[in-house]
């Protein structure tokens, strides 16, 4: 199998794990339960409940960090997507420019912030996208450091 072909394959996967793991994370019956729940109600439950207001749940997690799993939710919003700045590079030429990756990263963070906001299947927070986007940024500067050295 070609390179880009088998990167692209493994892109894709971890693309659907991603949409797994922040979307469908809740067992099936619980998923159920919220879809049929929809009402023109829940996108105004979502307004109500979302973050808005850049860094506010960072440091919230920050000052609470005694009391809450503040490391897991940090670490985990900016690991998940180590992988994307990675990988986006190896799938698509134009990904080797930073500011693509960067764009793309955040049109999909994005999407699945908003879909959250209106889905009820999570919380919208703005400091998720930022942190996400966070993660990108290192995955692109090890891509980078890989090429550098070559590996």
């Amino acid at each position: 199998m070609q390179k880009r072909k088998m990167w692209k394959l493994f892109f894709a996967i971890y693309i659907l794990v991603v949409i797994k793991v922040i979307i469908f994370k809740y067992p099936y019956e619980e998923l159920a339960a919220i879809a049929a729940s929809w009402r023109r109600g829940v996108i105004f439950e979502g307004l109500g409940t979302a973050n808005f207001t850049p860094f506010k749940t960072i440091k919230m997690y920050i000052e609470y960090a005694h009391k809450l799993n503040s490391v897991e939710n940090l670490a985990g919003n900016v690991l998940v997507f180590v992988p994307f700045g990675f990988l986006f590079p190896l799938v698509a030429r134009e990904g080797e420019h930073f500011f693509v990756m960067l764009l793309n990263a955040f049109v999909f963070v994005l999407g699945i912030e908003t879909f959250q906001l209106f889905s009820a299947f999570g919380a919208f927070d703005v400091d998720d996208i930022l942190l996400n986007c966070l993660g990108a940024v290192l995955g692109f500067g090890v891509y980078r450091l890989m090429r550098f050295w070559r590996l």
